[in-house]
Formats: structure tokens, C-alpha cells, sequence
């Protein structure tokens, strides 16, 4: 299976990209302060916690646990010098449910940041994944 984006110039610092949906996203690498789109970095960090939560939703239903949402909260710590790879990601999951035990929310979220996760089995040669949680009632 392969995948494929088409990238178009916005300006020097902007790029549009499209999948083969017709989805389109603008990607920046402005300054901070005229900062409108998510970076390549940005996107990365997301793509991550996005593809984990989605298999952990997936988990959390599959054994009939009670879910009503997911949050979470990343950080990457990237290395000083180019190419500025992530060293390490730390990735809190807040999930809202009644039942889930923590156990399972360890198991849960191990498994699909270690072993489903295509984005995390893609970038975990040179970064170091790590996680925790927090079960709201």
C-alpha cells in the first residue's frame, strides 16, 4: 500500500499540501510570533497521538469498557543540532471513563504506542517514546 501527498509553494516559509482525497493542509515554518499553521514537527507530535488514540479508543470498546473521551498532551524534546530529530516524546492520555482500570490503560496505550501505531514504529529508531495517563472518572 502506498500513500501520496501532492505539495505545492505557498511562500518561502508555507507549503499547501493534498491527499488523494482532496484534502488540503497548510504547513508553516514561521517565527513563533507569525505562526499560522502547524509545522512538520507539529504534525509529526500529532500524527503520533492521534494514530495511538485511535487504537486505544478502538481497545477500550472492543473489551467493553465504558468510554466517553481522550485527551492528550505531547511534548517532544528535539536534539540541538540539524536535523533536529525528536530524542523523545512524552505523550499523556487524560481518558474519561468509569471502569477502565489503570491496568488496562497501561496495557492499552503500551500496545498501540509500541505495536500498532504505524507513526510510532516509523520514527521509534531514533526516538524514544514514552507515555503516561491520567483516568478520569
Amino acid at each position: 500500500m502506498s500513500l501520496k501527498v501532492l505539495m505545492n509553494y505557498v511562500n518561502d516559509d508555507t507549503f499547501e499540501v493534498e491527499n488523494n482525497s482532496n484534502n488540503k493542509l497548510l504547513i508553516d515554518m514561521c517565527d513563533p510570533d507569525k505562526k499560522s499553521h502547524l509545522s512538520p514537527m507539529e504534525l509529526l507530535l500529532s500524527a503520533l497521538t492521534t494514530c495511538a488514540a485511535v487504537e486505544i479508543v478502538s481497545m477500550i470498546k472492543k473489551r467493553k469498557r465504558d468510554f466517553k473521551d481522550i485527551k492528550a498532551e505531547s511534548t517532544g524534546i528535539r536534539v540541538e543540532n540539524p536535523p533536529r530529530f525528536f530524542k523523545s516524546i512524552n505523550v499523556k492520555y487524560i481518558i474519561y471513563s468509569s471502569d477502565l482500570t489503570d491496568n488496562e490503560a497501561e496495557r492499552y496505550i503500551s500496545l498501540s504506542l509500541d505495536k500498532y501505531c504505524s507513526v510510532g514504529a516509523t520514527i521509534n529508531q531514533k526516538t524514544s517514546i514514552n507515555h503516561s495517563f491520567e483516568i478520569v472518572r
